[in-house]
């Protein structure tokens, strides 16, 4: 072309968690079985939807209406289910016109940081869920400005980190986190919560607060929505059905907008991502339509239970295999279903490998991670892919320095997890032994 498209760095950006599906498939064709432990879809890990929750389903796909457009914030009834569901807990109180929804979460993402100016940056962890972290950086068209998660201390974020960049850093306007936390699982305790607002309240700052998993913990630990502490801050919170249903390709989901009317220029910001959905004229009305049924279904509870009461026991032995590898820095994942798992520093050099029998897939991997840049995890990762047929994710790609891995809790066959797990961790050693 005449002239560059697109801004500097732009198409350098790559999402892992997708990208290494291209190269095990390919992996595939040639005899080698997957399992995909990259992405945090549980109908892809054979989850079972419900009889139930399928009729519900069934049931307003007969409604004309949910062939039509709904209302550009969503279908009305729906949110006044949110709104109660919300106003119940006694926290900040939302009216209907304090949500809006979107197609899945990314778009919800895309829109609120592209509703931003490019000088005002919002403060996010790391590592952080990819999709936060592009989408900031390619509104301000610069690197992502974060604060560090511990992995040596739970992965629980570093206070002090987080105030001194907002101290030091006048274009941090805004300050996110992901609670329960992807990639790490991490569930923030409620007073770690309660500092992050007050850090917010006295730089004047206000929250994104991904709260996807909301209702998806364990372990004995409890979430507390950011709208229960929020006081007057202004704050939004994203929220989904895609992971709690599970249904992941409905792509809906909602934000809810707290103290949206107490900051003239939160308010117009907020007004701004309206008209970006307006744009589009609504989301998708057909999965909005069927969230009060399913979630005051008398089967619904328990569901969800029998799920989460699944994830705290593979949690649990994906902790215990780790954890007997030394050089790992591996937390117990207590909410969402993901581990992220850091190699202690300078632990993986790009001398290491596992042996790879075909010689066609082993030119393939070598040439993927002998190219210049690659971080030490994406040449473990593509290793352990090619080696085992277990596909994780570079914990690098997730905005981070550490190298490392995330792997998923989703595999519901028991004696297939433990396998894998046990696999991971004895492999690991022959890894870091090469």
């Amino acid at each position: 072309m005449r002239s560059e498209l697109v801004p500097a760095g732009v198409g350098e950006m790559t999402y892992e968690i997708r990208n290494i599906v291209n190269v095990a498939e390919r992996l595939q064709k040639h005899g080698v079985k997957i399992n995909w432990e990259n992405i945090g879809d549980p109908i892809s890990k054979h989850e079972d939807i419900p009889l139930w929750m399928k009729e519900i389903v069934a049931g307003e796909v007969m409604q004309n209406d949910s062939w039509g457009y709904c209302h550009t914030r969503g279908v009305l009834e729906t949110r006044q289910f949110i709104c109660e569901m919300t106003n119940k807990r006694g926290g900040a109180r939302i009216t209907p016109d304090d949500i809006i929804f979107f197609n899945g979460l990314g778009d919800a993402i895309a829109k609120i940081y592209g509703a931003l100016r490019a000088e005002a940056r919002v403060l996010m962890p790391s590592p952080t869920y990819t999709t936060h972290s592009l989408g900031e950086a390619q509104h301000a068209h610069a690197a992502p400005i974060c604060y560090r998660l511990k992995p040596e201390d739970n992965w629980y974020p570093d206070l002090d980190d987080l105030r001194n960049h907002v101290k030091y850093n006048p274009a941090i306007v805004g300050l996110m986190l992901i609670n329960p936390d992807n990639p790490t699982g991490m569930v923030l305790p409620v007073e770690m919560l309660r500092e992050i607002v007050s850090i917010a309240k006295e730089y004047d700052l206000f929250i994104i607060a991904d709260e996807v998993y909301n209702n998806i913990v364990y372990n004995g630990e409890k979430t507390v929505p950011i709208s229960d502490v929020i006081g007057d801050v202004p704050a939004i919170a994203l929220k989904g059905i895609s992971k709690e249903f599970p249904w992941p390709g409905s792509r809906c989901g909602w934000i809810e907008v707290y103290n949206g009317a107490k900051d003239e220029r939160f308010a117009k910001y907020v007004n701004s991502i309206l008209h970006a959905k307006m744009n589009e004229v609504c989301s998708t009305t057909l999965p909005q339509k069927t969230i009060p049924a399913i979630m005051t279904h008398p089967e619904y509870g328990t569901y969800l239970q029998e799920r989460i009461e699944r994830y705290e026991k593979v949690s649990n032995v994906a902790f215990e295999e780790l954890q007997k590898v030394p050089g790992l820095m591996v937390n117990r994942t207590n909410g969402a279903f993901y581990m992220a798992v850091a190699f202690e520093d300078g632990l993986l050099n790009d001398r290491q490998s596992l042996p790879i029998a075909n010689p066609e897939l082993r030119e393939l991997v070598e040439g993927l991670v002998n190219a210049p840049g690659v971080a030490p995890d994406k040449r473990f990762v593509y290793y352990m892919l090619a080696h085992t047929g277990i596909c994780t994710v570079p914990l690098s790609s997730f905005n981070t320095n550490l190298q490392g891995f995330r792997v998923t809790l989703l595999e519901k066959d028991e004696v297939e997890f433990r396998k894998i797990f046990a696999t991971l961790a004895e492999k690991i050693k022959e890894y870091l032994a090469s």
